[in-house]
């Protein structure tokens, strides 16, 4: 089996292809400290996608309440548990190593010793499978909004709720929203899965997709994708999966007359949790230094949005900045360990940060590029000793052919009619 570099993991891993890169990559960022759990981008999806006939328990965009949600059922805490009983049997370790790597391009979070999916697979009892993973039954795929807006201490035993007052960094009673759609991984384990190569990633956007001509619903990508995002449809007797809209991002879509643009779910967010676009890709597979690109700088310079389960292999490209009050160890297991890291950059964002989260929704055109003209100061106080100042600066958003397409203040405008008009709510 050929060996490919994953940057996520630090170290060089197993993959059943050799390393082949696309020109760009699909990418995303997802604020959970933002999200109300509305469903307005599941709606988006289903609406645009999967309302037809043998669809109807697909949701390629899903929101999930963690710890105890997920679409389908359990599909992580089951995933993790076969993976820590392979590392038993193998007596490894599946633990990260801090060492002074980390921190760089090659590196960024340290080196992950355990194994992938793809190893496991490889050293346990389950030679017949490319990556380790299982197909969810019916009974598991029958809820999206499972243990919704359940917090820790409530699943079964509801007297046991803290209520004491919260406070940071983590609450005893908690739980959080998590938003999941196709990761469009640099390393897809159900492209490596399918017995018929009828899944590819396209070189100009790395999106993956599935050939529905060559398909003939062997559902290894539902069993063998970690995150359970390809999906059966009983009718056609073949499987489907996010497309990433990929017409909108061609720039297809007359709204935006020719500009590449943001796909249903995130161009619907009521909440501003979501921004995406396109990162350009080296030969190697590394992501080309493009320092004003806000995917680049949120990922790779401010390191403050990480990827999910980074430990399955894949190389996932979508990204969360994670919610500040959730316990720390829960928060590692999902996003690796940049988590307190990317918290404490988070809770105190420095004056380039705090400009560039307010590019998340102001624009249904992909931004590229952005700039940011400094504005005066407006708020000032002292932080864990140290002194912390906002500005109301102004970021400014450009597209693929850089025409500005946001511009927007740190504080948000205010607007008072004139006094023939009450001024009231």
């Amino acid at each position: 089996m050929p060996e490919v570099y994953n940057w996520q993991l630090g170290r060089k891993m197993h993959y059943p292809y050799a390393e082949r890169h696309p020109r760009s990559q699909f990418a995303f960022v997802f604020n959970i400290n933002r999200c109300i759990a509305c469903q307005t981008c599941t709606m988006a999806c289903k609406s645009t996608w999967t309302f037809s006939k043998g669809q109807e328990y697909m949701w390629w965009n899903n929101v999930e309440t963690k710890p105890y949600g997920g679409y389908p059922q359990s599909w992580d805490v089951r995933l993790l548990g076969l993976l820590d009983e392979t590392h038993r049997k193998a007596a490894r370790n599946a633990q990260w190593d801090a060492s002074q790597q980390r921190g760089s391009a090659q590196a960024p979070y340290g080196t992950y010793e355990g194994m992938t999916i793809f190893e496991a697979a490889r050293s346990g009892d389950r030679r017949d499978q490319v990556a380790l993973g299982y197909e969810p039954t019916d009974v598991e795929w029958r809820s999206p909004n499972f243990y919704e807006d359940t917090a820790t201490g409530s699943e079964a035993v509801p007297d046991k709720l803290s209520m004491k007052p919260a406070s940071l960094p983590a609450h005893d009673t908690w739980f959080f929203y998590l938003q999941r759609l196709c990761n469009h991984c640099t390393y897809p384990a159900c492209l490596a899965a399918c017995p018929r190569g009828a899944i590819y990633k396209r070189p100009e956007d790395g999106i993956v997709l599935i050939d529905q001509g060559r398909c003939r619903g062997y559902r290894k990508c539902v069993a063998q994708c970690p995150y359970k995002k390809p999906m059966f449809r009983a009718t056609t007797r073949v499987s489907e999966k996010c497309i990433a809209c990929y017409p909108r991002i061609e720039g297809k879509d007359p709204l935006t007359e020719g500009e590449p643009m943001e796909t249903r779910c995130m161009a619907a967010c009521v909440g501003k949790i979501r921004l995406q676009g396109l990162v350009q890709v080296g030969d190697d597979g590394t992501w080309k230094e493009d320092r004003y690109n806000p995917l680049y700088y949120l990922i790779k310079t401010e390191k403050v949005a990480l990827p999910l389960y980074p430990q399955f292999g894949t190389e996932p490209n979508g990204y969360y900045i994670p919610p500040r009050w959730v316990p720390r160890a829960y928060l590692r297991q999902m996003f690796g360990p940049g988590v307190d890291e990317a918290i404490e950059k988070y809770s105190f964002p420095s004056r380039e940060l705090m400009a560039v989260l307010q590019l998340f929704r102001a624009s249904q055109k992909i931004v590229y590029r952005y700039e940011i003209i400094e504005g005066e100061k407006i708020f000032e106080r002292t932080i864990n000793g140290k002194p912390w100042v906002l500005y109301n600066d102004t970021v400014v958003g450009f597209s693929k052919s850089g025409k500005e397409v946001a511009r927007v203040t740190v504080e948000e405008p205010k607007y008072v009619r004139p006094d023939r008009h009450y001024n009231s709510i």
